[in-house]
């Protein structure tokens, strides 16, 4: 599998509609195998994670961003099944409080960010500011920004220097030892339409359905040209994304889990070594513990 199509550096002009949010026809209709190979790929992160977290050296932040229904939750779910939850946090970025409006727009991503040895899960992240918030930029007055007094306050450049902020963001973090993975869930219209429409006529799925994804439907336009403007400002060789074709949940799973363990595999990982006295304490509990 060649992951490298699927991965964005900047190195030209993103155009949205040039992804595929399906996958290859020949692995169209093996969801079976590809379980099977999912499988294979979530005890190989396990593997990662235990030594990632033992060395206690790097860390890694796993950011999700897709439209509504494009199965970020079943992502997190199928893909970091079997890691130990003691190194592991999972963060959903919702509605911001009064108390985090309080604070600039990064505080409570920042405060999320993991600790060495650790994974941390975005599901939605920062990227919201530059996407939610460039489809609504009515939110933007809620943050209180000198300068900002209205809507016509809001121009180009402020939307790029938040490209530039979150590039820095990014870029601080890699050089502190923080990997950071950033996933696009590449979803259809038509298929978004049909998971919509799963949710109401199956009972068991009632409790996801949410008349607000209704009516963020109608922005879909608009969402797709801020996720593009978002993803051509702040991929870089670094820091790329990664655009997953989400139309078919189980291959996007799969092709995730192939790309975090690769990056984790570029890792010098190990477990500590252990140092000649640190030895000698083993030995000496040894003999202790066999009296």
């Amino acid at each position: 599998m060649e992951l490298k199509q699927y991965r964005y550096t900047g190195a030209n002009h993103f155009k949205i509609a040039d992804w595929s949010t399906t996958p290859p026809t020949e692995f169209q209709g093996k969801k079976d195998d590809i379980k099977k190979s999912i499988a294979q790929e979530v005890k190989k992160l396990a593997d990662a994670q235990d030594k990632l977290y033992a060395q206690n050296r790097y860390s890694v932040l796993i950011l999700f961003q897709a439209m509504d229904a494009a199965g970020k939750d079943g992502m997190i779910k199928h893909v970091m099944t079997g890691l130990n939850p003691q190194g592991i946090h999972v963060t959903p970025f919702k509605v911001p409080t009064s108390l985090e409006l309080a604070h600039d727009y990064l505080w409570r991503e920042r405060n999320a960010f993991p600790k060495s040895g650790e994974i941390a899960i975005f599901n939605r992240s920062y990227y919201e500011e530059v996407l939610v918030d460039k489809v609504h930029p009515e939110n933007i007055l809620n943050e209180h920004i000198p300068g900002i007094d209205g809507v016509d306050d809001i121009t180009a450049d402020f939307w790029y220097h938040r490209y530039e902020d979150l590039q820095y963001l990014e870029t601080f973090a890699q050089r502190n030892g923080t990997i950071v993975l950033k996933f696009f869930l590449h979803l259809s219209k038509e298929e978004q339409r049909r998971r919509f429409l799963s949710r109401i006529e199956v009972p068991e799925k009632n409790w996801k359905f949410s008349a607000a994804d209704i009516r963020e439907r109608r922005f879909w336009d608009d969402y797709q040209e801020a996720y593009q403007d978002a993803i051509d400002h702040t991929a870089t060789n670094i820091t790329p994304w990664y655009v997953i074709p989400a139309d078919d949940k189980w291959y996007a799973r799969w092709i995730v889990s192939q790309i975090i363990n690769a990056r984790m595999a570029e890792l010098p990982l190990h477990f500590p070594t252990v140092t000649k006295e640190q030895k000698l304490a083993l030995a000496s509990a040894m003999d202790q513990l066999k009296q």
